[in-house]
């Protein structure tokens, strides 16, 4: 077999203590240039999510027109699941003072309106939130910033890791709430690419859930996820086209979920006591063998579908598949 259990090991090992503070560079740098903007963060400490994750966070506020932005780390840093040192941090810059709504329509029992819960609808701004911190971020790193369709790139160096800057706005889902309560309410972000259409993501809830299972898994659930995906960047680089093919058709993200829907039994079973390579590879018959439940998987997040669209579906199984080939005989 290629793999040994020293390699398999070193996979699943997780973030140095070095990168965890490029994390925290990470969230200071864009603070620093949105202060030109007039936020404030009042001298606070940039604090973790959860004291044993690295999804730092910080809030910053304008007095001059009641603004309030949250900043957190998020994805494969946030969670602790990463396995490339060279990939950026992702850092969400949230507006929590303008938000989108998602009530009961007119059409059920019990329908909601802003009415409900004195909201009010506000004009759109001359300028955009992204456009905003885009403008704050040149201005301290000039040529370093490049604007992507999502998010907003800032270009590393020996001190900072490069980071991905999403500008977004807070994402209120109200339609499990039956007493009019402002504060019930299931909160994700709302991020607006410039190619147009909106796109609703949980990054807070994937931050829980993926912490919460790897502490009722001993720890092991987080450790077979980073096998996962450095299986998938092997798979990826490799000459083989169909191997390179079925990697690039899914994303880390999409397994760090696969693998968050099987249950905390298994790992407990399979890993607790075996080695990893016959965890892994007990690990890739279990996912073959349980395809036709990938359509009812949800993401890490316990909100969003896994396969939406059939060609995630089909993407999903054709990997799972490949990765069975690649792993036994690469």
């Amino acid at each position: 077999m290629k793999f040994t259990e020293s390699m398999l090991m070193s996979y699943s090992q997780p973030l140095s203590a070095t990168e965890d503070g490029q994390c925290k560079n990470a969230i200071r740098m864009v603070a620093d240039a949105l202060k030109t903007l007039g936020f404030t963060d009042d001298n606070k400490d940039i604090t973790p999510l959860y004291s044993d994750t690295l999804a730092y966070s910080l809030k910053m506020r304008r007095s001059s027109d009641s603004r309030n932005i949250k900043l957190f780390v998020q994805g494969s840093y946030a969670n602790n699941t990463n396995v490339r040192t060279e990939s950026d941090v992702d850092v969400a810059v949230i507006q929590e003072e303008v938000f989108r709504t998602e009530y009961r329509s007119s059409g059920t029992l019990y329908p909601q309106s802003d009415s409900d819960y004195n909201f009010r609808t506000v004009p759109a701004a001359a300028k955009s939130f992204k456009d905003e911190v885009q403008e704050a971020l040149e201005e301290k790193f000039g040529s370093d910033v490049e604007r992507k369709n999502k998010s907003i790139k800032v270009h590393g160096n020996t001190y900072r890791k490069d980071a991905d800057t999403v500008p977004c706005r807070r994402y209120r889902d109200y339609r499990q709430d039956f007493m009019h309560d402002v504060s019930n309410f299931i909160g994700g972000v709302v991020i607006y690419p410039d190619d147009g259409g909106i796109i609703i993501n949980y990054p807070e809830q994937h931050i829980a859930n993926g912490r919460k299972k790897n502490i009722d898994t001993n720890y092991h659930y987080k450790k077979m996820v980073r096998i996962m995906k450095k299986m998938r960047y092997l798979m990826e680089d490799s000459c083989c086209i169909a191997y390179s093919s079925a990697a690039k058709n899914v994303n880390s993200f999409m397994l760090e979920s696969l693998l968050w829907n099987i249950e905390d039994s298994w790992y407990l079973d399979n890993c607790g006591t075996y080695r990893k390579v016959f965890a892994f590879s007990q690990l890739i018959a279990t996912l073959q063998n349980r395809e036709n439940d990938f359509l009812r998987y949800k993401e890490a997040n316990g909100i969003k579908e896994l396969c939406p669209k059939p060609s995630d579906y089909t993407n999903l199984c054709n990997f799972i598949n490949q990765l069975a080939s690649f792993y036994e005989y690469e």
